[in-house]
């Protein structure tokens, strides 16, 4: 192999491993929740905590908002959108099959075409595919028995910033 295919290959491994390892370092995170109140207010934001009768949430302006159970009536929980993980397992996929599938040691404007069009399908194929999976499941507190409640809090826990709150 020339040094210039050596140099690409190391390039591409860095980047692999850049990329793969961020989420080793971020922070864990409450699922983001939309909540209907019975007087018609909708409160957005972050679950930070389930407690027994009430949910602490972080709302968008950064505050924490204690709401009794009592008083909702729908909770929405958000998938969060992970569109940057499709393009870039998309390009590195896409690209890596254009390299192979090409004469790797002829390094002519073809290969490169063919790595920038296979990344850029790779891309685009993985940012749809990931974004249009996002939804927004539902849970109907009103009209709830006290033992369906329990059991909506604690999968609602599973999803909350802090899960063994007491």
């Amino acid at each position: 192999m020339n040094p210039t295919g050596k140099k690409f290959v190391s390039l591409l491994l860095v980047f692999a491993l850049l990329m793969l390892s961020v989420n080793l370092y971020a922070k864990k995170r409450g699922a983001n929740i939309k909540i209907w109140k019975k007087d018609g207010r909708l409160i957005n934001g972050e679950l930070i905590a389930v407690k027994e009768n009430s949910l602490l949430v972080l709302d968008t302006e950064g505050k924490d908002v204690n709401i009794e159970i009592n008083e909702i009536t729908l909770i929405g929980i958000k998938r969060k959108l992970r569109a940057l993980k499709g393009f870039v397992r998309g390009t590195l996929i896409y690209a890596s099959y254009a390299i192979l599938s090409r004469n790797y040691f002829s390094l002519d404007n073809l290969i490169w075409n063919s790595v920038f069009l296979g990344g850029s399908i790779g891309a685009l194929i993985g940012v749809i595919t990931r974004a249009s999976t996002r939804t927004i499941k539902t849970i109907h507190i009103e009209g709830m028995t006290d033992s369906e409640i329990k059991e909506a809090l604690d999968k609602l826990r599973k999803r909350s910033r802090v899960r063994d709150y007491k």
